[in-house]
C-alpha cells in the first residue's frame, strides 16, 4: 500500500523513537579520531561522473567511517554467478581507482590504518555467498589476488558449502564446505558465517583455524528468528577470537519497525554473552540516509515481494518495515549511537571497541598486519 509522506512520518513518530535521556556524550572529536568500521554496508552508486557523486562523497566524509565491508560477490543458486562476480569486482575496482583521494581498497590491516590517517573511506571486498566458486575451491586463489578479503559461506538457502539459515534441515557444513573453510584459512581470507544455519555457524567456528566473523546478525535470545545467532554460537565465536556485528535490520524485534532501543538491546546482550572484545557493528545498509517518503515505502514493498518470490525473504522481513533504524537514518549514525551508549554509562574505550577496534583486530588476526 502506498502511503502519504504525512502518514508515513506520523507513523514513525508514533513509534516512540525518542532516544535515551541525554547525559554525557561520546563526542564528535573523539569519534573523529576513532577506528570506525561498518561490518557490512554499501558504497551506493558506482558512477564517478554521476551528477550526484558530490553528495555521495560528502556522505562518506560525514559518516566518519574508516572502512566498510562491501559485497562484491553475486549470490543465489542461479547460473552465471562466477562471471557476474568478476564483472562486479571490476566495477568496484574501477570506481575506487577513479576516486583515489576519497577511497582506498583495503587488503591488509595496515590499509585500515592508512585509510584512517588519510581521511579516505576504506573498502573491504567481500562475498555474501560461496556460489561464485561453483565446485572449484581453487578459485579462491583468483579472488584473493583480486582483493577479496571476506567470504560468507551461505546466503539463507543451501549451497554446496552448507545450509543457510532458512533451510529446515539445518545440515551444517558439507565436506566441500570444510575444504572451502580450509582454503580460506590457508589464504588468510576471513570466514563469515552470517546468514548461515545454526549448525553451519557452529561447525564453521570449530573447523576454522582462524577466528571468524558473523559480520551482520542479531541475538536469537532476544528475537527467535533464523537470521539471528544463538548465545551458544556467540560464546563459541568469542572463545575462538571472533567478532559478531549487530545489524540495523527488522530482525531485532518480533514485529514492527526496529528502532534505536532494539539496536542497543542486542548490542548489550551480545556484549554480556560474548564479551566487549567480540562485538562490532554491521548495519547491512547504505551510508547515506534516506528520505522516508511514499516512494521509499513503495520501493520497500517491491523489494520484499521480489525476495519473497525468490524464496530468500527471512522471517522478520515485511513489506511495510524498513531495513534501517529511523533514529540513525543519517551518515553519522554511528556517532549518534556512540552518544546514546555514552548516555547509558558506557565508557569511551568500550564504545571504541564496538565502533571498529574489535573488527580491526579481527582483520589483523586473520589477514596479518
Amino acid at each position: 500500500m502506498i502511503v502519504s509522506r504525512r502518514a508515513l512520518i506520523g507513523g514513525v513518530a508514533a513509534l516512540g523513537l525518542a532516544g535515551p535521556a541525554r547525559g554525557a556524550d561520546f563526542g564528535a572529536a573523539r569519534y573523529g579520531r576513532a577506528m570506525v568500521i561498518d561490518g557490512l554496508s554499501s558504497l551506493g552508486a558506482l558512477d564517478p561522473k554521476a551528477p550526484g557523486i558530490a553528495d555521495q562523497l560528502a556522505a562518506y566524509r560525514a559518516s566518519g567511517l574508516t572502512a566498510i565491508h562491501q559485497t562484491v560477490g553475486a549470490a543465489g543458486n542461479t547460473p552465471g554467478r562466477y562471471e557476474e562476480t568478476l564483472r562486479r569486482i571490476a566495477r568496484y575496482t574501477r570506481f575506487i581507482q577513479a576516486l583515489p583521494d576519497h577511497l582506498l581498497h583495503v587488503r591488509t590491516a595496515a590499509d585500515l590504518a592508512a585509510a584512517r590517517a588519510s581521511g579516505r573511506l576504506g573498502v573491504i571486498f567481500g562475498f555474501q555467498d560461496t556460489v561464485p566458486l561453483e565446485t572449484e575451491a581453487g578459485r579462491l586463489d583468483l579472488f584473493d589476488v583480486l582483493g577479496v578479503r571476506i567470504v560468507q559461506l551461505t546466503y539463507n538457502k543451501r549451497n554446496l558449502v552448507g545450509d543457510g539459515c532458512l533451510e529446515p534441515g539445518n545440515a551444517g557444513l558439507s565436506d566441500y564446505g570444510r575444504e572451502v573453510v580450509a582454503g580460506l584459512n590457508a589464504r588468510r581470507m576471513m570466514v563469515d558465517a552470517s546468514h548461515a544455519a545454526q549448525r553451519t555457524i557452529a561447525e564453521a567456528i570449530a573447523a576454522s583455524t582462524a577466528p571468524i566473523a558473523i559480520s551482520h546478525t542479531g541475538c536469537r535470545a532476544l528475537n527467535d528468528v533464523p537470521r539471528n545467532t544463538t548465545d551458544a554460537e556467540l560464546r563459541a565465536l568469542a572463545d575462538k577470537g571472533g567478532v559478531a556485528g549487530i545489524y540495523f535490520m527488522p530482525f531485532l524485534r518480533a514485529s514492527g519497525q526496529s528502532r534505536a532501543g532494539d539496536v542497543i538491546r542486542h548490542i548489550e546482550h551480545a556484549v554480556k554473552v560474548a564479551g566487549e572484545d567480540h562485538v562490532a557493528l554491521g548495519t547491512d545498509g547504505g551510508i547515506r540516509g534516506v528520505e522516508l517518503n511514499a516512494e521509499y515505502a513503495e520501493g520497500q514493498r517491491r523489494f520484499y515481494e521480489e525476495r519473497k518470490a525468490m524464496g530468500i525473504a527471512a522471517p522478520g522481513e515485511a513489506p511495510d518495515v524498513f531495513n534501517l533504524i529511523p533514529e540513525y537514518n543519517e551518515p553519522a549514525r554511528f556517532l549518534k549511537l556512540a552518544d546514546d551508549l555514552a548516555a547509558r554509562g558506557w565508557p569511551a574505550r568500550r564504545i571504541e571497541k564496538l565502533l571498529g577496534v574489535n573488527f580491526a583486530r579481527l582483520c589483523a588476526d586473520v589477514w596479518g598486519r
